[in-house]
């Protein structure tokens, strides 16, 4: 059982949330509560906030315009009016809404990097805030927009409009008026935002790390499930099992190469195939020996990205930020997305990688020249059949739409707000960029998974290196039997391919795998 799922409540304080948490929260309805200690470092910011507006001092955001017009000064009579247009200027999103775990997710970062207390907002504004978590009320936020420098504006301005009952939310199944969707879920609205407050909420990344939070964890599940596939793939094409001593990797050192091997050496035990075929080669092709090699990389990319993404979780990235040891305002720059933006076009690069050589394995099982002794396509009667011979075409073209999504996005940049934003991540579009090479990748493996089954049947009824399997091999290939008859002759496969992707996306091989064998990583 995934650990999210066991989490059912959050507690923010600005400091200590973490990746599992935020899934929680955002994909399984977790609770959210504030601390004692959030809730007076938030009240004792406002305060200051109120005093510096008071005093008419000289403050981005607070008594001045935004962007290029920091030079303006705004009265205060008019602050909160300032906040409030920030707000419906700023809602220019387009395209397909985000899905509802992202937008959740974007909620849990900005209240929880309002917790810290140097953002200066109202207590009522985060309250607000986890009060729309907790009665599953979901702001409708269009996917493009966000140039992710000054933070996720577009984006977060469409979900800072339901908090004032305007824009749209969905709730109970129903998309609707912000307002309405308020009243059903009996929440009051704010009667607009105080002033620091436009900032407070749409001043940030929490776009993009909520994106790109959610395609990591399910990248870091789908590198456990590549490992799984591959192993019976590796089963299937009597693959030859020295490369995975243990030895040989320890004396590289890479982490995610030994861990990899070591999963190898776990699901592979006790498999008649593979102990029959030992010594029928001297060594196999990269897409087999080289698995750890490569599937250890895609693990340690994804450890170094979840180090930052944890960081993130817990970063306060609105501008300008208030001090209170000597009550200072400071301008900077930690909206600027740079930090997420190369780390999440690194996502998609490792992600990406785990397809390329799944589809090169489907490839060897699918090819007699290259399959030690299977049949062509894995038909049983080739020429009126075809068996998998289109199986490894879709395969590949998502293998390839994968390289041309893997181009950074962050090497990009445009200016804007008269050339005084004139340097900026992209790191929204490189988050959801990842997602597609996931979607792309977590397909690539289900059809790799297909092309197992179908292997292993073919070399079963071979019978040229007897028929056991590994347990594991032998409850995954069972569960997949269940759904997925063996392809003795021509049918429409899409069926089979559905199936098989359910299984994929769903984690239930994984938990399968963990519970017949509970060591694997």
């Amino acid at each position: 059982m995934e650990l999210a799922k066991t989490i059912h409540l959050v507690k923010l304080d600005g400091h200590h949330l973490t990746l599992d948490e935020l899934v929680a929260v955002a994909r399984y309805g977790a609770a959210v509560e504030l601390t004692d200690s959030a809730r007076e470092a938030i009240r004792r910011s406002r305060a200051l906030a109120e005093k510096i507006s008071a005093e008419k001092r000289v403050a981005y955001g607070i008594t001045t315009g935004f962007g290029d017009f920091a030079t303006v000064a705004v009265p205060e009579e008019m602050s909160s009016r300032l906040s409030t247009n920030l707000v419906l200027s700023h809602c220019t999103g387009t395209g397909e809404p985000y899905k509802a775990e992202v937008v959740r997710g974007m909620m849990l970062l900005r209240a929880n990097a309002l917790c810290v207390g140097v953002s200066g907002v109202r207590l009522v504004m985060v309250e607000k805030l986890v009060e729309l978590l907790n009665k599953n009320v979901t702001p409708v936020v269009p996917q493009k927009g966000s140039l992710g420098a000054s933070g996720d504006l577009a984006p977060l301005s469409h979900m800072g409009l339901v908090l004032m009952g305007l824009g749209e939310a969905e709730f109970n199944g129903r998309v609707l008026p912000g307002a309405e969707a308020l009243a059903a879920a009996g929440i009051e609205p704010l009667e607009g935002l105080a002033s620091k407050e436009g900032l407070g909420i749409t001043n940030g990344t929490c776009a993009m790390t909520s994106v790109g939070a959610l395609n990591l964890y399910d990248t870091l599940r789908a590198s456990s499930l590549a490992d799984l596939i591959a192993s019976l793939s590796f089963t299937a094409l009597t693959g030859q099992r020295d490369a995975f001593q243990e030895r040989l990797h320890t004396i590289r050192g890479q982490e995610g190469q030994i861990q990899v091997a070591r999963n190898f050496r776990r699901l592979t035990e006790n498999c008649e195939i593979l102990d029959r075929a030992k010594g029928d080669r001297v060594q196999d092709a990269y897409a087999l020996r080289c698995i750890p090699q490569v599937h250890g990389a895609v693990r340690d990319a994804l450890a170094f990205i979840k180090s930052r993404v944890e960081i993130e979780l817990n970063a306060v990235t609105d501008n300008p930020l208030l001090f209170l040891e000597d009550e200072a305002v400071i301008s900077g720059g930690n909206f600027h997305g740079e930090p997420m933006a190369l780390p999440f076009d690194f996502l998609g690069i490792a992600c990406s990688e785990l397809a390329s050589i799944s589809e090169r394995r489907t490839e060897r099982m699918v090819n007699a020249a290259l399959s030690n002794g299977l049949t062509p396509f894995l038909t049983t009667e080739g020429g009126v059949n075809s068996g998998f011979m289109i199986v490894q075409y879709s395969a590949a073209s998502m293998v390839s739409e994968n390289k041309v999504l893997a181009h950074p996005a962050s090497v990009d940049s445009i200016p804007s707000s008269a050339n005084q934003e004139d340097f900026v991540s992209m790191g929204t579009t490189a988050a959801r960029k990842s997602g597609q090479i996931l979607e792309n990748t977590l397909s690539v493996l289900a059809f790799e998974l297909l092309t197992a089954c179908q292997a292993v049947d073919i070399r079963r009824r071979l019978n040229t290196h007897g028929a056991g399997l590994s347990p594991v091999h032998e409850a995954l290939f069972s569960h997949v039997r269940k759904r997925v008859a063996f392809y003795e002759t021509d049918r429409e496969i899409w069926q089979d391919i559905r199936a098989v992707e359910e299984m994929v996306r769903s984690g239930e091989l994984l938990e399968l795998a963990q519970r017949v064998l509970p060591e694997i990583e």
